[in-house]
C-alpha cells in the first residue's frame, strides 16, 4: 500500500511538471504502462494493468504535431511551409521527445516488465518518446486540446528556441534527413547533361531514392542542379 501511494504522489510530481493535476490519475498510469508490463500480469489482474499506453501514444501524437503546428504557424508567418515542415521534424522526432521524457522524469515512473527493466528499457530513447506522447494524449483526454496545447508548450519551449535559431537546411540535407528516417536508404545523384559554353554553362541532373521518388533539376552548376533536383523530389513528397 505504501509502495502505491508513493507512486501516486510521484504522478502528481510529474502532474505538476505537465503544468496540470489530472483528475484522472488512472490516465496517467496508462500513460507509462509499457507493454511489455501487460504482458506479465496474471490472469485476473486489475483492468487497469491490463492496459498499456499505445494507443494513447497514437493520440498524442497527433495532438503534439497539431500544437507544434499551430505554434510555428502562429510565430513565424513568414515563414515557408517546408521549413515549417523541417523544424517540426527536428522539434518533435523521437530523440527531442526522449530529451523531454528525461527532463520531466518520465523513465522512473515508467511501468515496465521485468526483461525490459533488465535490458535498460527506463531509459530507452523510443520507451521516453512514446511515453511522453502518451501522456499528451491522456492530457488531452483529461482536459482538452487547450490544456494538452499549453503542456506542449509548456515542456517543448527550449527545444523550440533550439531548432528555431538555426539556419534552415537546404534541399539536399533536408530530402536526405527524411528518406534516412523514413526509409533507411541515401538519395544518389547523376549529373545528365550539360549544355552551353564553359562561362555560361546550363547542368541537369537527377536524384533517386529507389522505388520513393526521382525527380530533376536545372541550375549554372552541379551543385546547383542537384539542389534543384532535391527541391522537386521534396515537391514530390509533399515536403516543399
Amino acid at each position: 500500500m505504501a509502495e502505491r501511494d508513493a507512486y501516486g504522489l510521484s504522478l502528481q510530481m510529474l502532474s505538476e511538471r505537465l503544468g496540470h493535476r489530472f483528475s484522472d490519475l488512472a490516465l496517467m498510469r496508462r500513460a507509462l504502462t509499457h507493454t511489455s508490463y501487460v504482458n506479465e500480469q496474471p490472469e485476473g489482474s486489475s483492468a487497469a494493468d491490463q492496459l498499456d499506453n499505445e494507443r494513447l501514444e497514437f493520440l498524442g501524437d497527433a495532438v503534439l504535431q497539431l500544437s507544434v503546428s499551430e505554434w510555428l504557424f502562429e510565430r513565424f508567418p513568414g515563414v515557408s511551409e517546408g521549413v515549417l515542415t523541417q523544424r517540426r521534424a527536428s522539434i518533435v522526432n523521437s530523440d527531442a521527445l526522449a530529451e523531454v521524457g528525461e527532463a520531466l522524469k518520465v523513465g522512473e515512473l515508467l511501468r515496465v516488465g521485468v526483461g525490459e527493466e533488465r535490458s535498460g528499457g527506463r531509459q530507452r530513447v523510443s520507451n521516453l518518446a512514446d511515453a511522453v506522447e502518451a501522456l499528451l494524449g491522456a492530457l488531452f483526454l483529461d482536459a482538452g486540446y487547450v490544456v494538452a496545447s499549453a503542456a506542449v508548450r509548456r515542456i517543448f519551449s527550449e527545444r523550440m528556441e533550439q531548432v528555431m535559431s538555426r539556419p534552415a537546411k537546404g534541399p539536399k540535407s533536408r530530402l536526405q534527413e527524411h528518406v534516412q528516417a523514413q526509409h533507411h536508404v541515401t538519395p544518389t545523384y547523376t549529373l545528365l547533361q550539360m549544355t552551353g559554353p564553359a562561362h555560361a554553362a546550363r547542368f541537369i541532373a537527377e536524384v533517386k531514392v529507389p522505388g520513393i521518388v526521382a525527380a530533376q533539376g536545372e541550375g549554372s552548376s552541379k551543385k546547383e542542379a542537384e539542389k534543384a533536383a532535391a527541391q522537386q523530389a521534396l515537391q514530390e513528397l509533399g515536403l516543399s
